[in-house]
């Protein structure tokens, strides 16, 4: 995919929790009534942000507290708020303000700080005390995650959970019962019946423990409830074909569109599938892009898909906890993690080098216990193995394959595994540079990028539409169209079955142009509202109404600007030559790009019926 520039974020980092979950204690008795945690909220090289939370969790009120710990050599605390914070040596004691100190029970503080350094939290002390209120250990393991629930006895209106009990070497006090994300009960034991339901309702349950210290574990896998009742399914039956989009993690930033919004729009009863796009490929792994966006983003009751708001202390907020709760009212989406894209594929070379070692860094994130439950498969999109992207790679023609057998051997037959790929069929281009027909045997499907074949990154021209179905007497490049690119990979042993046809939600286009037919000059790249020669079909729609059809999908000329984009009528032709064609289905580039009634969704759902 072309055009993938992440928004800046400024809390794109990822939540480093520190073991050091501590008990508080007075210098004359080691009590446990309160915990203390110390997370790394920010990391930017040079420098980071911690912050301590202070619990109270006992019976009695505490009055004051002193947090004390040491930092090794040439880390250091350079600015606090909320404690005054000193230091003598490597040793550091915080103390609370004349406003914080008191602790009702139940009730809990935080202070933070910048730091400069790299090290963490030791030896840490709360009012004299050790940490944990017990001799000299200074921290106190977090529990397991508890067994996966199941449903027993659902009716209209209640379900009953049952799970096995998580471990702790410290004991476990209770378990949070989560529903949707959000935390609806707390029980003793290993069973829950939840009440007062809706009927014919779609729900999504996970428990995590909580240790003697109040310390919470990792969230269980998550159990699909729906109860009785209520009439009839309300989401029709997905079909046989794939409808597959993708969400992209930076749009909840300028363009202010939220998983909430495949809802409003309709377009979640219509999909099948859903690409979250991107994990970054860094040192030949998978890594987390931007953590704030993805887990830690809070939602309001009217901005989230369950209409419950986000709370301070839930174990997930984010993308990741809107797509659980989008999975739980719509349990036929499956959602695949997308690792590479346009920006992040100068990693794949490194990972190439040793496929194993890469496909185990990504089951680790996409099995993360505090999400693993909103992943149903990994998707790679490496632009362009053997071949140049935004870099070039020089891996090799067996690099893929090798990468998606090692991907396979390590996530198993359970998960979904797919790859977007080149759609550029010139002889010698880029299906040839890559071994796509050895790969095929390891990969559910391949999503087939048959866009962005022509752009304003020809300045001049000539003006041609970025996603031709088939060719045209004109046509800049032999081999640029969906059809000779699906011919290709056939040729090359891809069954017709794994392939899905790509549709762009936006028009590419020129400025400076008099033509209105196809192959006319232009000065330089349209006006765009996020980049200079790309548009959203919603505003184009409007904005430079189609003035024709060429190679299967339309082009637009208004004034001086010449566009090219799919209308639902030409994603009408373009469904019934991929269903002529045995294709598994479509996916799409991407949700934002559609109408807020998710007019081309609709156009795609109902071509492929």
């Amino acid at each position: 995919m072309r055009f993938r520039h992440r928004a800046a974020a400024g809390f794109a980092t990822l939540l480093l929790p520190f073991a050091g979950l501590v008990g508080l204690a007075s210098p004359a008795e080691a009590a446990t009534s309160a915990t203390a945690t110390y997370a790394k909220t920010q990391d930017w090289g040079t420098g980071f942000e911690g912050k301590w939370t202070v619990k109270n969790t006992g019976d009695t009120t505490i009055s004051s507290w002193t947090v004390e710990w040491d930092f090794p050599s040439g880390t250091s605390v350079t600015s606090a708020w909320d404690a005054d914070v000193t230091s003598s040596g490597t040793h550091w004691t915080a103390k609370n303000k004349s406003w914080n100190g008191t602790l009702a029970p139940g009730a809990s503080v935080s202070f933070g700080f910048n730091g400069a350094g790299s090290g963490s939290p030791s030896n840490c002390k709360l009012n004299g005390g050790s940490c944990d209120g017990g001799g000299t250990v200074p921290g106190d393991a977090a529990p397991s995650a508890p067994g996966t629930p199941t449903a027993s006895g659902i009716t209209d209106t209640s379900v009953k959970l049952t799970w096995s009990a998580a471990t702790d070497d410290k004991g476990i006090k209770n378990y949070d019962v989560l529903r949707g994300g959000t935390k609806v009960a707390t029980v003793t034991g290993t069973t829950y019946t939840d009440t007062g339901l809706t009927a014919g309702t779609d729900y999504s349950y996970t428990v995590q423990a909580r240790d003697t210290a109040d310390q919470t574990g990792p969230v269980s896998g998550a159990v699909a409830v729906r109860t009785t009742g209520g009439g009839t399914d309300p989401d029709p039956e997905p079909g046989s074909k794939v409808n597959l989009g993708y969400f992209t993690e930076w749009g909840v930033y300028g363009r202010n569109y939220h998983v909430k919004n495949l809802v409003t729009s309709g377009s979640a009863s219509k999909i099948t599938h859903i690409n979250y796009a991107f994990g970054n490929v860094k040192n030949g792994q998978c890594v987390l892009d931007d953590a704030y966006a993805a887990t830690d983003k809070a939602y309001t009751a009217d901005q989230s898909v369950s209409g419950v708001a986000d709370t301070w202390d839930q174990p997930l907020r984010g993308n990741f906890n809107q797509l659980r709760q989008l999975k739980a009212k719509y349990p036929h989406i499956k959602v695949l993690y997308s690792f590479g894209g346009w920006t992040y594929s100068g990693g794949f070379g490194q990972a190439a080098a040793n496929p194993a070692a890469f496909a185990k860094s990504c089951k680790a994130v996409v099995e993360d216990p505090r999400w693993a439950d909103v992943f149903d498969g990994i998707d790679i999109d490496w632009e362009y193995p053997n071949a140049c992207g935004l870099t070039c790679d020089t891996s090799g023609p067996a690099a893929f394959k090798n990468l998606s057998q090692a991907l396979r051997a390590e996530f198993g037959s359970n998960y979904l595994i797919t790859a977007a790929i080149t759609a550029d069929a010139s002889s010698g281009g880029k299906i040839d540079a890559a071994d796509y027909g050895g790969a095929a045997q390891y990969l559910d499907w391949y999503n087939v990028m048959t866009y962005d074949y022509f752009g304003a990154w020809d300045r001049t021209g000539p003006t041609a539409p970025h996603s031709p179905l088939t060719s045209y007497s004109g046509i800049p490049k032999a081999g640029f169209n969906s059809a000779d690119a699906i011919a290709k990979l056939k040729a090359k042993g891809v069954p017709a079955s794994k392939l899905l046809l790509g549709i762009g939600f936006y028009g590419r286009g020129w400025t400076g142009v008099t033509q209105s037919a196809p192959g006319g000059t232009a000065t330089g790249p349209a006006t765009g509202t996020y980049e200079a020669g790309i548009e959203d079909y919603k505003i184009l729609k409007n904005s430079c109404p189609a003035t024709g059809t060429v190679g299967g999908t339309a082009y637009a000329h208004c004034g001086s600007n010449w566009w090219s984009y799919d209308t639902p009528a030409t994603i009408g032709t373009k469904m019934s030559w991929a269903k002529n064609q045995g294709l598994g289905g479509a996916f799409f580039w991407e949700f934002s790009g559609d109408t807020s009634n998710g007019e081309l969704v609709s156009a795609i759902s109902n071509g492929l019926k």
